[in-house]
């Protein structure tokens, strides 16, 4: 089997910006009076380098952090390694199951069972429903949401919410854990519990890359760090220990937005 790997080379990813006036009902009727001549610069519009000609290599053993500013490139960086945006230009390769954690409640079913939710989400990462089931009590018993689990999501607290898919997300096993901050889930107790979880889920994963604006989480987690800046990658550099640099370093999480 080989080893866990993502490399990419000259990757970009853009977006294209369409005006709101070309959706416009108004801009609907004046097409149809006028022949579709005011529709004609519809396909000339602005295109947004999200992503733009970046070159990398992650193994196995790599920690890598991302930083930058807000509007960097980060998070668009973690979703096409997620495989939610395909490069429109360049060549991207991974080897490995990837865990992404970017959104943990994305895909949460409202009107399904907090154990309907469980399947579901077993099935889109693939999973075969026996695999599925074997990993129903250790979610259910980890989410603490006891008989709740028999009642529509949509009747859970956002606590409970992000309890369930929290539970979820972080029961697989992954070679590549794909993270954007540092996860923080219910309250002091479970907060506790959730932390021992992650770390123990980024201590068996082969490669992490987590985006993340807390230096001293980076200084913690990663061996790597690579700033970004207009979806370029402006440094790539070894991270110090936090043994050797200066001052003590303070663990922190990001809570989870709701």
């Amino acid at each position: 089997m080989s080893s866990s790997s993502i490399v990419a080379r000259n990757i970009s990813v853009e977006f294209p910006i369409y005006e709101n006036s070309h959706r416009s009902l108004k801009k609907a009727v004046l097409n149809l009076t006028t022949g579709g001549r005011i529709g004609q610069d519809a396909g000339r519009h602005a295109i947004v380098k999200a992503i733009d000609d970046l070159s990398f290599s992650f193994t196995e053993g790599d920690r890598v952090g991302l930083v930058g500013h807000n509007g960097s490139g980060k998070t668009t960086l973690l979703r096409t390694l997620s495989g939610v945006y395909a490069p429109v230009r360049g060549e991207l390769k991974v080897h490995g199951k990837i865990a992404s954690l970017l959104d943990v409640s994305m895909g949460l079913d409202p009107d399904a069972t907090g154990f309907e939710n469980i399947y579901l989400r077993g099935i889109l990462d693939g999973l075969k429903p026996a695999r599925i089931r074997s990993k129903i009590d250790e979610i259910a018993d980890f989410s603490e949401l006891g008989d709740y689990l028999n009642l529509p999501v949509r009747t859970y607290s956002s606590g409970m919410m992000l309890r369930l898919a929290f539970a979820i997300s972080t029961s697989v096993e992954a070679d590549i854990l794909i993270m954007d901050e540092w996860l923080s889930v219910g309250d002091a107790e479970f907060s506790i519990k959730a932390a021992e979880r992650l770390e123990s889920l980024v201590g068996k994963a082969s490669v992490l890359v987590v985006a993340s604006h807390d230096p001293s989480l980076v200084a913690r987690v990663c061996n790597r760090k690579i700033s970004m800046e207009h979806g370029r990658m402006i440094a790539d550099e070894p991270v110090v220990p936090p043994a050797e640099s200066e001052g003590p370093v303070v663990s922190h999480t990001a809570q989870l937005p709701h």
